[in-house]
């Protein structure tokens, strides 16, 4: 086949640590990609996971696994950062933050020298507040900077519905929506089991004697299932890297799947000029669409406050500069 004929599926990773190997990992398996570039500020990282993942190759569908520079940010189809500080003893929250902003600057910066065409993906955290500094960096169309968002919160709530209703967790439908983080809330308004709202599908469950006390149980389950993994083996790597495949698959395959990535939102939902995560589309232009599901007043009203919560965030940042 002619090489110059053939359009490589092309991912590029910035982060070669615990999630952005552990994603590279599950990508490879998937076949999605068949171009994995891996960045890392430091270089024998990114040769040691590159190496450590091409001794796989015989057992992945095929695929190019190395290690990348700035250019191959030229051809990508999809750049997924995961790179980021992490919080240092006595280190102040606003410190750490304001030490991510400057690494996706600089990440954003080396994006647009190579004039790409790549629909990128944050998964740094704080995720909803590095995708909006990243989006503005570039100063792109909003579709094509995402932030992983609660796409991972939403599956762990699929999960927890699924266990309590004993029933298979792709019969499940559910959304964790707004900030990845404390603000998050469950939107029960949009949460199905096989096509029937979970205010209905009790009877068919048996399990449930008090509805609205396992939806509050089951929603702080999600906001702490990450503090619960950290403090059993200091991090998590696994469901997010599976997350990302997910993502960037349904880019990558046009799939135009919905997915609660991070967002700008320009109107939707009331709110205005701040990132967090809702129902989208994601196909090969990034979020293609954001779809506005009809949410009860008082998931309005929380998705709002998580809106509010970003933005003090955000100005803090700036108030101290």
């Amino acid at each position: 086949m002619d090489q110059q004929q053939w359009n490589a599926r092309k991912v590029v990773i910035v982060g070669a640590g615990a999630v952005g190997s552990t994603f590279a990992y599950a990508l490879a398996q998937s076949g999605a990609a068949d171009e994995i570039a891996i960045i890392d500020a430091s270089q024998d990282l990114a040769r040691g996971q590159v190496l450590d993942l091409a001794h796989g190759l015989p057992f992945f569908p095929r695929t190019n696994i190395f290690v990348g520079e700035a250019a191959d940010y030229r051809e990508a189809n999809v750049i997924v950062i995961t790179a980021g500080a992490k919080q240092q003893p006595g280190e102040s929250r606003l410190a750490l933050l304001q030490k991510n902003i400057a690494i996706i600057k600089k990440i954003a910066r080396d994006i647009a020298a190579q004039d790409s065409s790549a629909v990128v993906v944050v998964t740094s955290n704080p995720v909803d507040i590095l995708t909006y500094a990243l989006l503005k960096e570039l100063n792109w169309e909003a579709g094509r900077v995402i932030g992983s968002g609660t796409v991972l919160d939403s599956a762990r709530f699929r999960y927890l519905i699924s266990r309590h209703c004993d029933i298979d967790v792709h019969n499940v439908h559910a959304y964790i929506l707004g900030e990845h983080g404390d603000s998050e809330f469950a939107a029960w308004s949009l949460t199905h089991i096989a096509g029937i709202p979970i205010s209905e599908y009790c009877p068919y469950c048996g399990h449930c004697d008090d509805l609205t006390g396992l939806k509050e149980t089951l929603e702080n389950e999600v906001r702490k299932s990450a503090y619960h993994i950290i403090d059993y083996k200091g991090s998590t790597y696994f469901a997010i890297g599976l997350a990302l495949v997910r993502i960037a698959t349904a880019i990558l395959r046009n799939e135009r799947g919905v997915l609660t990535v991070s967002t700008l939102l320009d109107g939707e939902y009331g709110i205005h000029d701040v990132c967090l995560s809702v129902p989208c589309i994601i196909a090969l232009s990034g979020r293609e669409r954001i779809v506005q599901g009809n949410l009860l007043p008082t998931e309005l009203q929380a998705l709002a406050q998580s809106a509010d919560v970003l933005r003090q965030n955000y100005a803090e940042i700036h108030t101290a500069d």
